[in-house]
Parts: structure tokens; C-alpha cells; sequence
């Protein structure tokens, strides 16, 4: 299976289910899913299926699907497959970044120059607009949104998290959602046993975001998730151009397991200082 938007949004639901801890028979509501996941409903449509041609989970003889047994026993992980579109991906992320690829791009030209078939290049495009650095134009064609490209900025963005998000934990309508805090957990326990070594970087960028993301909408407070969602999108090409030290990365993932367990235990004066201590120490490995 390929990484495309469905198999991500396939691994997620997995997650869900655990974080969760759904029974056998429960059932999965499409609905639902796409306004946890914030994406429309037909992509969470299909992930279902494709759940479901793996018998992970049941069709229900009134419509949609119910929690199967194997659902309860894969790692969400071997779900996303070898990811074969991933390098393609990478490569238009990094020239991106390195200004060979202009504002505005049609899909031939994409097709040509990678040497992908349109529906390859569909799937991309589509995990690229749900990550927020391309949109579709009028009529046809694409056009990527801005990205963060300076060193400068990359520090000043972090600065910026610096004084935001612990601050965020410490908001008065901070509201600890466990759930996803739990389904979190989840992603990054999996990161420590193993997976760190054998993961994109997007994927990693993808699970370390989601937990922060996740942790500023406890906030209730909508300017600080709407920030941080911006400067996650902008800063997404940054990542991916800096060399991953999976040493380091399995560091922050060690440290966002205490960070998660302090907001569990509703410790949320020592969760905000283990964010800065957290956020701080990430600045400086990446900038060193």
C-alpha cells in the first residue's frame, strides 16, 4: 500500500481504535472520523475500505463498518506499507524548497519530470494539499503556498514556540482531551520501540506535530492552534531538508512520553516547564 492520504488517514484510524480502546462490533462512524481527523468524509471512506479489504475491520449488515478482531492486534505502522511514492514526494519538497520548481505547476509538467503516472501523482498532490503547502487553481493546475526557507526564520519560529506553547498549557479553558493525548502516545511509544529507525522523515514530522497541534487545541484557545498549525505548514520543507539524527529524534520522542504523561496526570505547571525544557533543547540540535 502506498503513502498516499488514505493509507495515512487508514493508520490513523487504527490509532484511534486503540487510543480508544473500541471494542470488537463497535462501530465506526464515517462522520465522525473526518472531524477528528479534519478531513472530508470520502477519503475517510475509502481509508474504511481499505481497512476492510484487509479484514481489519467488518462491514455491518446495516451500512459502514464495525471494529474488527484484527484491528486490535496490527501496528498501525505496517498499514502504510513501503511507501514506494515517497521518495517523489521528498524530491518535489526538496526542490521546492530549493526554488527549481516554480509557484505554478500543471500536473504534465509534474508527470514529466518525475516520471509518474497521473494517478501516482494524484495521490501525492492530494497529501500535499492536506498538509497545506499546495492548492488547487481554478480550472487546472496547482499552486504551492509560501514555505519558510531562511535560517532566520526557522530560529524565530522557534522562539515564537518558545513563548507560546507552554504558555498555552497554562491557559484558564486548558482542557486535557485524553483521548488524543492517548491516541498520541501511541504513535510515539511505537517511534521508541522501533519504527524510528525504519520511518520517513514526514512521518516522524507528521506524529511529532500531531502531538503538539493536539496539546494547543487543549488550550481552547483557537489564535494559538491556528498559529501553530501556520507555522507547522511553513516550516514542514525546513524539516525536511535538515539531515534526521534518529538518536535525537528518539530523544524527543522519550521526552514527549513525560510530556503527555504530566498532562494526563492533569500535572500541567510541570508539563508547561518540560514543553520549554522540551522545545529549547529541540532548537538547539536543530540549529547546531
Amino acid at each position: 500500500m502506498s503513502q498516499t492520504l488514505q493509507s495515512q488517514l487508514a493508520a490513523d484510524i487504527l490509532l484511534r481504535i486503540n487510543a480508544q480502546a473500541l471494542p470488537v462490533g463497535a462501530r465506526l462512524s464515517e462522520r465522525s472520523l473526518a472531524e477528528a481527523l479534519r478531513v472530508s468524509r470520502s477519503p475517510v471512506r475509502t481509508a474504511l475500505r481499505q481497512l476492510a479489504d484487509r479484514a481489519l475491520i467488518d462491514p455491518h449488515p446495516e451500512g459502514g463498518y464495525v471494529v474488527g478482531k484484527a484491528a486490535l492486534k496490527i501496528k498501525p505502522a505496517e498499514v502504510m506499507g513501503g511507501a514506494p511514492d515517497e521518495a517523489v514526494y521528498l524530491r518535489i519538497a526538496q526542490e521546492r524548497l530549493d526554488g527549481l520548481l516554480p509557484s505554478r505547476v500543471s500536473e504534465n509538467e509534474l508527470m514529466r519530470r518525475y516520471g509518474v503516472t497521473r494517478g501516482q501523482l494524484g495521490d501525492i498532490l492530494r497529501r500535499i494539499s492536506n498538509e497545506g503547502w499546495i492548492e488547487r487553481l481554478p480550472g487546472h493546475g496547482w499552486e504551492f503556498s509560501e514555505a519558510m526557507t531562511s535560517p532566520a526564520a526557522y530560529a524565530q519560529a522557534y522562539r515564537y514556540r518558545v513563548l507560546v506553547e507552554p504558555a498555552c498549557i497554562l491557559e484558564p479553558g486548558f482542557k486535557v482531551d485524553a483521548v488524543r493525548l492517548r491516541q498520541c502516545r501511541l504513535e510515539q511509544e511505537a517511534l521508541i520501540k522501533g519504527e524510528i529507525d525504519t520511518v520517513s522523515p514526514a512521518q516522524i514530522f507528521d506524529a511529532n506535530t500531531r502531538l503538539h497541534e493536539t496539546i494547543a487545541s487543549c488550550s481552547g484557545n483557537a489564535f494559538i492552534l491556528d498559529s501553530l498549525r501556520r507555522i507547522n505548514r511553513v516550516r514542514r520543507l525546513m524539516e525536511y531538508r535538515k539531515a534526521v539524527d534518529r538518536k535525537q529524534a528518539l530523544r524527543r520522542c522519550e521526552e514527549h512520553l513525560v510530556l503527555i504523561d504530566l498532562l494526563l496526570a492533569n500535572k500541567l505547571a510541570r508539563a508547561s516547564e518540560m514543553m520549554e525544557k522540551h522545545l529549547k533543547s529541540a532548537s538547539r540540535e536543530k540549529q547546531s
